[in-house]
């Protein structure tokens, strides 16, 4: 009997990437549910529809993912589904704090539909300025009070309560910077490619000393499918990333080298708020339970954007400053 899977936010960079790989297993049905606000149908699956369905429908609207809901009766969820960006979170606060309803919604019908578990795409955002690191999950303190963070903090409330009060299981994958081919331009490492390719100026936010570690896709996915089907990290919160560190600014000289881009480096001034300077996860975790193997390097991962043909289908792609 095939397991019955919802993915909100399927047509996002990391959902859609989820979606193609639980669709090469035939024992999986996939619903991809998503509003196409920040998500598109480019990044849906290629694949042919035998295990899998789109649905266009809004998980805050509490009729839409009802309807969803009911006419499948899910044995998991993940919820994926988010406003996204700091940009467009930061001009869109409101718009933000809307997705606590998406949140309950999923969360209602799931202890109401026989879910087995539901699984919540958290954020390393919660953990704001870091008093600590590495950033562990049960340790460090959860500080930001920016609105993102604030709505994935409350997500991991509200699954923890709903497991207390109605015994419906969980997992919680606090993500780090995940990139890859089918990222859009408004995250840093594909905004910085699409600039760098058309030798337009590449702009960092202040000095450019404030670092991240970065994850690519493939192992972000083989991560989280690992604690799907061998039921880890059950009730629990996990750090998804990588623990190495690069600046902002070595980042950009990267990308320059490795694209053999004109690009010019330019320094605004620095965010008002959202930007920490430092984040690192203890990735212990991870790295004993879902990922075995070495992450995929840096440089390897950009490489592997450069190549593919997904990139450009999202964020399209100009040379010697022709853009297509």
């Amino acid at each position: 009997m095939r397991r019955k899977i919802l993915i909100t936010g399927g047509a996002g960079f990391i959902g859609s990437s989820l979606a193609d790989r639980l669709i090469k297993d035939p024992e999986n049905f996939v619903v991809i549910l998503d509003n196409l606000s920040t998500g598109t149908i480019k990044r849906l699956p290629a694949a042919p529809k035998t295990n899998w369905k789109f649905i266009k429908g809004d998980v805050n609207n509490y009729t839409d993912i009802a309807e969803v809901c009911h006419a499948f009766a899910f044995d998991f969820i993940f919820h994926y589904a988010a406003m996204v960006g700091v940009k467009r979170t930061q001009e869109q606060p409101i718009n933000v704090l809307r997705d606590l309803h998406g949140i309950e919604n999923v969360l209602s019908l799931g202890k109401n539909s026989g879910v087995n578990r539901i699984y919540f795409a958290s954020s390393s955002e919660v953990y704001g300025e870091p008093v600590s690191l590495p950033q562990n999950e049960h340790t460090t303190p959860l500080n930001s009070r920016v609105p993102y963070a604030v709505v994935k903090n409350a997500g991991e409330a509200f699954l923890r309560s709903y497991k207390k009060e109605f015994d419906l299981d969980y997992t919680i994958f606090r993500f780090f910077n995940t990139y890859g081919p089918k990222q859009d331009k408004d995250f840093v490492i594909s905004r910085f490619i699409y600039l760098a390719r058309n030798n337009e100026p590449i702009t960092i936010y202040g000095d450019g000393n404030q670092t991240r570690t970065f994850f690519y896709i493939e192992d972000n996915i083989e991560a989280t499918v690992n604690a799907f089907y061998n039921d880890l990290i059950v009730n629990d919160v996990v750090n998804i990333g990588g623990n190495k560190e690069i600046t902002m600014l070595e980042l950009a000289k990267l990308i320059i080298g490795l694209t053999g881009s004109k690009s010019q480096i330019i320094h605004l001034p620095p965010l008002a708020e959202g930007d920490m300077s430092r984040r690192f996860p203890d990735v212990q975790i991870l790295r004993s339970q879902l990922l075995t193997r070495e992450p995929i390097s840096i440089e390897e991962g950009i490489q592997r954007i450069l190549a593919d043909p997904d990139f450009v289908l999202i964020n399209g792609r100009g040379t010697n400053g022709n853009k297509s």
